[in-house]
């Protein structure tokens, strides 16, 4: 009897720990999730650059916008303000958002735009990110002026996994226009137009040196002392350009990309696609000086919209002359040095240790081809202003992707009808050669359509990106995937083969990203698995491609329970009161044949 009582006590003093215990590894959760609160007032602000004063929409008045700090699992609060003269979106560029497709802020896609003179509050739920992402307008081009970056630090009680650098930078490559960029950009739709571009790059808002007006108001400049370690957080907002990135007699060695880490590269220089982001260490190890970080923009095809590189300086701290000119970098590649830009994906790898785990799909369930390639629109009577009369498209396996009417988030949770469709195919309707510069006709016209690809949850999907050659426009595609990152297994140039390609796969510590570069007339094969459910676009971040019609839509269905399903809507999403333009419809031609055209011509 007594052996009994002491084995019931026992059982109940083992069952009180337990639940001490677990309070404690709550509280400690909750301590360690934290979350943060931010004003985003989107507003008209006038900067003067290239000797003309603009005025362009701004965050808090701010160009760049102001950076969100969080550490990894904390949640952000957002409320976003518009007092600007037109709908905006802001989508959180990298971030998974668990379960919340509602906060993720593609226009159209899963959400209407904030209007003006109204508010929306965005739930941003970091879960697994740790490095740096960035966060920017996803409606019209807006992104061009509202973009910043979100600082991910590690959790607390952990540490990077590398030296804890002295000091850090954050570094945001973007573009600037000289006139209303979104003006521009609706008159070149409807008249069937090539879209704008850019009049210089900038490094934290400012062109630099080599540009009209430059004085040393225009030139963002870093001080450094001798002997530290410096963590540049780099960011690629330019809305249509790749960019090369290098310090004058300096390497830095690449510790992570896309919010996640990476097995440490020395390089001399980078290719950064936009939408990509990367963490670099800079050590300052060279003579007291000054030198120049530059940027130059990496052309796959036709001409470079800006032919100036951009800079800023650094300056070393101490006792010298400073020079009358910063070393300019050497090592800063040439517009159309494929080699450098395309070569540096192969060197990417994850940790994929016991403090980053990775997880690789090794079975697939779900496999796609999906085929990305320019397009031409059909002008009647060649009655645009661009390629011989007719317009330019872009296409993802033949569909170039038309924007409903109403967000397709909203029709799939309410189980609208007639939003969009679930035919988009996981093969290309033909196979040919798809790097080849003697193409089929039926190559040029794409089928316009709404179409998403659903997918079970769970499902491990692997998607072969290739490139073509149609229309002469063989370049390179950096893709974006909302809601998820993905291990980029294998890449290469020339016509996919899917006997002896896979055979190079690497599976062990390939590179989790959110974007990557789909070669100029080469492959690119991702893995992930489908587990988080929701309404997520993929798309060319490339935004002219975008804009024409080079993306879709990945529904991925709730699993068996709440934990596994789509969160409720937030009580106050934007209504959607205006449809969005479009300026390309389906027409059948006197022989029968199904084309397309610009609207209203």
């Amino acid at each position: 009897m007594k052996k009994m009582m002491m084995g019931s006590l026992l059982s109940q003093s083992q069952m009180v720990l337990t639940r001490v215990l677990l309070l404690l590894l709550s509280f400690t959760s909750m301590v360690r999730a934290k979350d943060h609160f931010y004003d985003f007032m989107l507003k008209e602000t006038n900067f003067t650059k290239l000797c003309i004063t603009n005025s362009v929409l701004t965050v808090n008045g701010s160009f760049p916008g102001p950076t969100i700090h969080v550490r990894k699992g904390d949640t952000a609060f957002v409320n976003v303000h518009n007092q600007g003269d037109y709908g905006v979106t802001i989508h959180w560029h990298g971030v998974k958002q668990p379960r919340n497709p509602w906060s993720d802020g593609p226009e159209y896609i899963t959400q209407c735009s904030i209007a003006p003179g109204t508010n929306f509050t965005y739930k941003v739920i970091f879960s697994t990110e740790e490095g740096t992402l960035w966060w920017h307008a996803h409606s019209d081009w807006t992104q061009s002026t509202v973009h910043g970056a979100i600082v991910i630090l590690p959790a607390e009680g952990t540490t990077y996994p590398f030296p804890q650098p002295d000091e850090e930078q954050v570094i945001v490559l973007g573009s600037w226009f000289v006139f209303d960029v979104n003006k521009h950009l609706h008159y070149d739709l409807s008249v069937g137009g090539e879209l704008p571009g850019a009049q210089a790059y900038v490094i934290n808002g400012q062109p630099g040196a080599f540009f009209n007006c430059s004085n040393d108001e225009t030139t963002f400049r870093l001080s450094v002392d001798y002997g530290k370690t410096y963590l540049l957080r780099i960011i690629n907002a330019a809305v249509d350009s790749e960019l090369f990135f290098a310090i004058a007699e300096h390497n830095v060695t690449v510790v992570g990309m896309d919010g996640s880490y990476l097995k440490p590269i020395s390089t001399a220089n980078v290719a950064i696609s936009p939408g990509q982001t990367m963490n670099v260490l800079l050590t300052a190890n060279q003579p007291l000086g000054h030198y120049y970080m530059a940027a130059r923009q990496f052309i796959s095809i036709g001409l470079a919209d800006v032919e100036n590189a951009t800079t800023a300086v650094i300056e070393y701290r101490g006792n010298y002359t400073a020079p009358s000119t910063p070393i300019f970098p050497s090592n800063l590649p040439s517009h159309r040095d494929i080699e450098a830009g395309n070569g540096f994906l192969s060197r990417l790898r994850s940790l994929a240790n016991k403090e980053h785990p990775i997880s690789v799909p090794q079975n697939i369930s779900h496999p796609m081809f999906v085929v990305v390639s320019e397009k031409e629109i059909v002008c009647p009577n060649r009655s645009c202003v661009s390629l011989d009369g007719n317009r330019l498209s872009s296409a993802m396996n033949n569909i170039t992707f038309q924007n409903p009417t109403t967000d397709i988030l909203l029709a799939y949770y309410r189980d609208i009808s007639g939003v969009y469709e679930t035919d988009f195919p996981d093969y290309p309707k033909w196979f040919y050669n798809f790097t080849s510069d003697d193409l089929p006709n039926n190559t040029v016209i794409p089928t316009i359509g709404t179409k998403v690809r659903m997918f079970n949850f769970n499902e491990t999907v692997e998607i072969v990106f290739q490139g073509t050659d149609v229309l002469a426009g063989a370049q390179n595609h950096p893709v974006h995937m909302h809601g998820y990152s993905y291990y980029v297994v294998g890449s290469g140039l020339g016509n996919f083969n899917n006997e002896t390609d896979p055979k190079s796969y690497n599976l062990v510590d390939p590179p989790e990203l959110n974007t990557v570069r789909v070669p100029k007339n080469g492959w690119v094969t991702v893995r992930f698995t489908a587990n988080n459910p929701g309404v997520w676009l993929w798309h060319c971040h490339l935004i002219r491609h975008q804009t024409w019609g080079m993306k879709t839509v990945f529904i991925v269905q709730n699993g068996d329970t709440p934990e596994t399903s789509i969160l409720d809507p937030p009580p106050s999403m934007p209504s959607c009161k205006s449809s969005f333009v479009n300026y390309i419809e389906e027409f059948k031609n006197s022989d029968g044949l199904q084309l397309v055209r610009m609207r209203g011509m």
